[in-house]
């Protein structure tokens, strides 16, 4: 931070600043970082509801190196900072009560800069909970909301508001707010009614700043005044404020913050999608802002393929930045590899909790081929083996209403550390750590992520190559003591068809790595084979075993 940043106190100095306005959906950490980079001198994140943060517990992301703010069980946090903005980042939240709003204040304070109070957005998500543009109507509501915050929190407290009808109570609202001692005023100069086409009322902030003594931020010049860096200072100087507020302007290009003025659309997404990748931003909101600086330009063939795109990668790939998400991917998973070794624990190998083989996996669907699931296939191995069928217990979570699931098998029980939006989704996580812990493939589609390749490291582990040259599953039915379970006599009793029992023995471990998904039958060779439900026609065997058909003939074609 530039050593004009704070005034003498040490506190963030609102005045003679350009600044990144709060922008929903856009002013998240990556946007930020790069107004940062391209010469703003303070930062506003995105508007968060103080219900929503109240939800959250302050985390410290060692992974990241980041400060998350994040609700139990989510995948994301709702609000995500790093000591790079510590200094300059201002948290800007919606409210409309002073105690939850001090409550939230309390719980980001030491990893902000400022505190501010949205008090101006006129969108309907906002003001239908007395939010926002709501409060202007409200000026008590406003005085004590801001009073309690100036005297319960160290960090300089803000509002931003827009301007009401008649300039009178437009200058008694505003010197009101300013002795309540909040350190500056931002001021979007249209009415709440207006909109982003309606021209901009400089005179009015103008009137603004020559009526109180505190500094005043002027937004709203986008259209009207600010096209490039320079337009900055002329939008000051009609409004006569001390600092100028970019939304607009910044969102179509972050780069209007450079003194050197605006570079090219495409060396502004690659910056920032380098942002995007180092801090795993979410790929909806990634898309999003990208959609937002390509305007136009998303009528175009790769604007067609951002649209179609639904992954962080496939949007790199657009802008030739896939091997930097790569390497980004690699480095992460080393890191994470050395985390998890300092902590005793793996995503990749099983502990003991209580009793439960835990790991911590997330089920998503759409990793897996259709008609094949963790729960197919722990059902359809349990059947071979005879074992009783898998029982799930499954329990909600009061709080957040997500799902934990723990699943029986003989007699161990195995469970997902992650908890899901939906009982299906924790049963079939719960399913996936059985089969993970015995050895087994889960059914998950492999592609080139560290996950994958981690599995098949585990997997060729588990491999011996026999006198037959043919290559067998070593210990997969094998508890973490090395004590196989008990199966039933009755299939080695029966002398008559004992050969075609361990046949089938050896040849469905090698044919079930995959289960119902893609195999991998040789180190160097991948080949994808046909998929086999439990719902086929079914025969008895000279064991009285029951044997798919189509797999029997799998196994006969293997040998063969």
């Amino acid at each position: 931070m530039t050593s004009d940043m704070c005034s003498a106190s040490g506190r963030l100095d609102y005045a003679n600043k350009v600044m990144l306005a709060p922008m929903v959906r856009i002013g998240t950490l990556p946007a930020r970082l790069l107004a940062l980079d391209y010469g703003a001198d303070v930062v506003y994140c995105e508007e968060l509801i103080d219900h929503s943060m109240l939800q959250c517990q302050r985390v410290e992301n060692e992974l990241l190196d980041t400060v998350d703010f994040i609700k139990a069980q989510a995948n994301h946090p709702v609000f995500r900072t790093c000591a790079r903005e510590k200094d300059r980042v201002v948290f800007q939240m919606g409210t409309a009560d002073p105690e939850r709003a001090l409550k939230v204040a309390k719980l980001v304070e030491n990893d902000v800069a400022g505190i501010d109070v949205n008090m101006g957005c006129p969108k309907e998500y906002s003001t239908k909970g007395g939010m926002g543009a709501a409060l202007l109507s409200q000026p008590e509501k406003v005085r004590e909301i801001l009073t309690t915050l100036v005297n319960g929190v160290s960090k300089p407290v803000t509002c931003k508001i827009r301007i009401l009808p008649k300039l009178e109570d437009t200058l008694s609202l505003v010197r009101m707010i300013e002795s309540t001692g909040v350190a500056a005023l931002a001021v979007h100069g249209r009415f709440k009614e207006e909109r982003p086409r309606h021209p901009v009322h400089a005179d009015i902030i103008k009137a603004i700043t020559e009526s109180v003594s505190i500094p005043v931020i002027a937004n709203g010049g986008s259209l009207d005044y600010i096209k490039g860096y320079a337009d900055i200072q002329q939008f000051r100087e009609a409004t006569g404020a001390s600092s100028v507020m970019l939304a607009r302007a910044a969102q179509w290009n972050f780069s209007i913050f450079r003194p050197g003025g605006l570079l090219p659309t495409d060396e502004v997404i690659r910056d920032y999608l380098r942002y995007a990748v180092d801090y795993d931003n979410v790929a909806l909101n990634t898309k999003y802002i990208l959609q937002q600086i390509l305007q136009a330009e998303q009528q175009s063939p790769r604007g067609q393929k951002l649209l179609a795109s639904q992954a962080l990668r496939d949007m790199c790939a657009l802008w030739d930045m896939g091997e930097y998400y790569d390497e980004v991917q690699v480095r992460r998973q080393a890191r994470r590899e050395e985390l998890e070794r300092k902590k005793g624990v793996s995503r990749y190998k099983p502990i003991l909790v209580d009793g439960v083989y835990t790991m911590h996996v997330e089920y998503i669907r759409k990793a897996y081929p259709s008609a094949v699931s963790p729960k197919t296939i722990l059902l359809d191995w349990s059947r071979r083996e005879f074992l009783p069928q898998p029982t799930y217990e499954t329990k909600k979570h009061t709080l957040d209403a997500r799902f934990h699931s723990t699943v029986t098998v003989g007699d161990k029980r195995y469970a997902s550390s992650f908890w899901h939006k939906a009982k299906k989704l924790a049963e079939q996580a719960a399913a996936s750590v059985c089969l993970k812990t015995l050895g087994m493939h889960d059914g998950k589609l492999q592609g080139e992520t560290m996950e994958a390749k981690h599995e098949g490291k585990l997997q060729s582990e588990t491999m011996v190559t026999k006198d037959d040259g043919k290559r067998h599953t070593k210990n997969q039915w094998k508890d973490l003591s090395g004590h196989s379970p008990q199966r039933k006599k009755c299939r080695t009793e029966q002398a008559n068809s004992e050969g075609k029992v361990d046949t089938f023995n050896d040849l469905e471990l090698e044919g079930k790595e995959a289960g119902k998904s893609q195999t991998q039958t040789d180190d160097s060779t991948r080949k994808t084979e046909q998929s086999f439900t439990g719902d086929q026609v079914v025969t008895e065997n000279g064991s009285g075993h029951k044997v798919d058909e189509l797999y029997k003939q799998k196994c006969h074609n293997l040998a063969s």
